[in-house]
């Protein structure tokens, strides 16, 4: 199972923020397009709606941003990808509609895979993805490195 693009780029987001939580100044879409060589449009997007689920605390105005809006121990990578993804269907048996569907047996075989991926995720947090923080930090470009405060 591949996840979409937009569900990869919510969750590096959400990491970016994690691997930095002694950080005192507002997080700003501008820094994570640069970080990650994004669309500005996309991720504003994504941080729309990471701030919808909760996930991020967003601030208008001249001086928002945004920051984690709960601690990364406090969020489940199963129930964040199943927040984001749109579909965790493996595949469409409708388009082009397959002649096999009414007895067909790899929907179930895939559903019961795709539900093993997920108990997997259900078992880790965004914490435990950015436990190796120093190797993370290390890798951020040097405009971010000097906004943030290292232990």
């Amino acid at each position: 199972m591949q996840l979409t693009r937009y569900t990869d780029f919510g969750v590096r987001t959400l990491m970016y923020l994690a691997v930095q939580p002694d950080r005192t100044t507002l997080f700003r879409i501008s820094e994570i397009t640069e970080v990650f060589d994004l669309s500005p449009n996309h991720v504003s997007k994504i941080v729309h709606h990471l701030g919808k689920l909760g996930y991020l605390e967003t601030i208008r105005g001249k001086m928002g941003g945004f920051r984690l809006g709960k601690p990364a121990g406090e969020i489940n990578l199963g129930q964040l990808i199943r927040s984001l993804e749109n579909s965790l269907a493996p595949i469409d048996c409708s388009k082009p509609y397959c002649r096999f569907t009414p007895a067909c047996q790899l929907k179930g075989v895939l559903a019961q895979a795709v539900e093993a991926y997920l108990n997997v995720l259900d078992q880790y947090s965004l914490l435990d993805i950015v436990s190796n923080r120093n190797e993370l930090l290390a890798l951020l470009p040097d405009m971010s490195i000097s906004v943030l405060q290292l232990d």
